[in-house]
Parts: C-alpha cells; structure tokens; sequence
C-alpha cells in the first residue's frame, strides 16, 4: 500500500528535484525551524547552569519590563523610521535598475553594466563602513577635502545625528540594488515578446511598451517581495549599524538589532533579549499576514 501510494510515486519521479532542494531544506530546518525552541526562555528568567528547562517560569515579565522602558519608544522610533527609509528609498531601485537594464539593446555593454553593480554585494559590510570612514573623515577625508577646497566648511558626516540615517540607506543602496536586479531581470526575461509587437502595432512607443506590458508582466513579482520584504520590515542589518554607531549618533542609531546584541550577548540578559527579538518577529508575522490578506483582496495572488 505505502509503494503505491501519491506521495511516494511523486518523490520517486522527482528524486533528482528533491536531491536539489534537499540543502535548502536542511538549511532552514537547522538555522530557522530548530532555534525555534529557544523562544521559551523568553518567558523564564533563563540561567545557563540551571538549562531552559530547570530555569524558573517568568511569565511575561520580560515583555512587561520592555514595553515599559524608556529605551522601547526611542529603539521602534529609530528602527521604524531606518526602515520606513529602506522601503520607499532602496526597495524601488531595483525594479527601476532593472527596467533601464531591459531596455538596453547591446548584451554586452548590459552584461557589463550587470557584473559592475553585482561585485558591491560581495563586499563585507566591514569594508564598506572603512570605506565609509576614509572617504568622511574630517581628517584627510576626500568630502570633506573637496568641500574646503570649494570654500564651504568641513562636515562632521560620522559623528552627525543628522547625517547617521541618510547614510545607512545610502550605504544600503551602493551595495544592494544590483544584486537586487536579479529577481527582477528574470522576471522580465519571461515576457512575451509578442506582447511588444502587439503593441508596436498599436502605435504604442518605448514608454507605453514599459507602462502598459513590462510593469503588469511583472507586478506580481513586485508584490510577492514586497510582501516579503514588510516582514523583514524590522530587520533593519546589524553589522552595518552596530558599525557606524558612536555615542554621538546613539540616540537616533540604536535599533532592535543592536539592542539585542549590546544586553543579550554582552550583558547576558539572555531571556529579556529574547523576549525582544520575539516581540520583532511577531510585527513581522503580522505584517507579512496583513499585507498578504490586503493584496489578495485588490486582486493578487499573494504569497499564499
């Protein structure tokens, strides 16, 4: 009965698939499904020489003890304005790159311009912030040079409130957006290019043919990743900020992510910490459930 059964037949016909898949799946069940059993400590006062399960039950103190601190208000300001930035800022890029990648009519000035804007993504953000410094520096930095040789005075980029924000994002920007093409170009790769014709036919010239068949051949890619993206809304990077934070840009850089890393790891409030990063994943939850919920009723599909 088991040998005929569907489930069987189909993974016998597919092996090779599942053998593809089967890393992937190995990779999500190891890093995101099994750490899944840590959130308990969230709700106990976790103590490593008594276990998760010998630590004493806390209920929702944790929470509470959050929700009340000064620090709450001021971590979801900065994390949900950084955030705010990144989505109307960084995520229209790509689909924007991508679309004047399309139009370009020589494969080879295109795969140029294509390995030119992939090589940042494979830059660490540990180079990217050094860069950062060298070229801000006030002290032999090329800006701030530049801007004393064109008579204006010298910038404090790396210590300013004011400047902390505008350049994560274009931090962010400079080492993302090509890599973020990639999604988008294979989308597009699968347009009809009798869609095109038809339209050449009707008069329609390179910016009705963008407006009227490429942006609804791919509208559904587009919302699919923003979706994905509000639930990584909060996600806001760790290493790039903790980076560039300094005790003068602290009150308008310090996000969830560093919060976590600052009182978890170094000052070993292992529980309190937990119930944070499970306060973050929950808004994400939510807004991935939300958003989906939304697009399917003005007519998408969704992510589910």
């Amino acid at each position: 009965m088991l040998r005929s059964s569907p489930l069987l037949r189909s993974i016998k016909k597919n092996r090779l698939i599942y053998v593809m898949i089967a890393p992937g799946m190995l990779y999500f069940f190891c890093f995101k499904y099994l750490p899944m059993f840590g959130l308990i400590i969230a709700f106990k006062d976790y103590q490593p020489f008594l276990g998760v399960w010998g630590s004493p039950w806390a209920g929702f103190k944790h929470f509470e003890y959050f929700f009340s601190h000064p620090d709450f208000w001021m971590l979801f300001r900065n994390t949900f304005i950084l955030a705010f930035y990144n989505l109307v800022f960084f995520f229209p890029l790509p689909i924007i790159v991508a679309l004047m990648l399309n139009e370009l009519r020589s494969n080879l000035y295109k795969r140029f311009i294509q390995s030119m804007i992939y090589v940042p993504h494979f830059v660490s953000w540990v180079v990217v912030v050094g860069m950062a410094y060298i070229f801000l520096t006030t002290e032999g930095g090329i800006v701030n040079e530049l801007l004393v040789s064109l008579g204006f005075q010298k910038i404090n980029f790396l210590l300013s409130k004011e400047w902390f924000r505008p350049l994560i994002v274009s931090e962010i920007i400079w080492k993302e957006v090509g890599w973020g093409t990639i999604i988008f170009l294979a989308a597009l790769a699968g347009v009809d290019q009798q869609l095109y014709e038809a339209a050449r036919v009707d008069g329609a010239g390179r910016f009705r043919q963008l407006w009227h068949v490429t942006l609804p051949a791919i509208r559904s890619t587009i919302v699919i990743l923003l979706i994905l993206r509000l639930g990584q809304f909060l996600d806001t990077g760790f290493e790039q900020i903790y980076l560039m934070l300094n005790p003068m840009n602290r009150e308008v850089g310090e996000v969830f992510d560093t919060y976590v890393y600052t009182n978890g790891i170094q000052q070993g409030k292992f529980s309190y910490t937990t119930a944070v990063g499970l306060f973050k994943s929950v808004v994400g939850m939510a807004l991935v459930i939300g958003t989906n919920y939304l697009v399917k009723k003005l007519g998408e599909e969704g992510v589910y």
